[in-house]
């Protein structure tokens, strides 16, 4: 839709705009003109994460192995408390609702491992050790 049907629309407002004469001093020309210049920005935003995306086989998700998409369950070992992380790509990442990017520290940490495995996190407080309790391929 942004390439299609608001580059259509912005076009005409900025066509529009030019034929109401100066514009230099024309603030419906410069808001055209700054509409185009986000749209332009959010279509390369979108077409770069899309040449970047990378799908997740099937093979990768049934070894156990934490890969993208993965449901975690985790014990922190020095507080003893658990946590369950759904790890996403960076786009997805919402930490309020425990979906943490694999870019994180986090993240980055638990990827590729197993159930039963520890891996440290380097954290801005230290370093923690997290065991891995089930992961979710599902």
């Amino acid at each position: 839709m942004l390439k299609t049907q608001k580059r259509r629309e912005v076009a005409e407002r900025i066509k529009a705009a030019r034929e109401l004469g100066d514009i230099s001093e024309n603030s419906e020309y410069d808001d055209a003109k700054n509409e185009q210049a986000f749209i332009e920005g959010r279509i390369a935003a979108l077409e770069k994460t899309l040449r970047r995306a990378r799908v997740v086989s099937s093979d990768e998700a049934q070894d156990g192995a934490v890969v993208l998409g993965s449901r975690v369950r985790v014990r922190d070992l020095d507080l003893g408390e658990e946590m369950e992380y759904r790890v996403v790509g960076s786009a997805e990442a919402d930490p309020s609702n425990n979906r943490i990017s694999n870019e994180s520290p986090v993240g980055k940490a638990l990827m590729g491992h197993r159930e039963g495995e520890i891996v440290s996190v380097k954290v801005p407080d230290g370093t923690i050790q997290l065991e891995i309790l089930k992961v979710y391929n599902d």
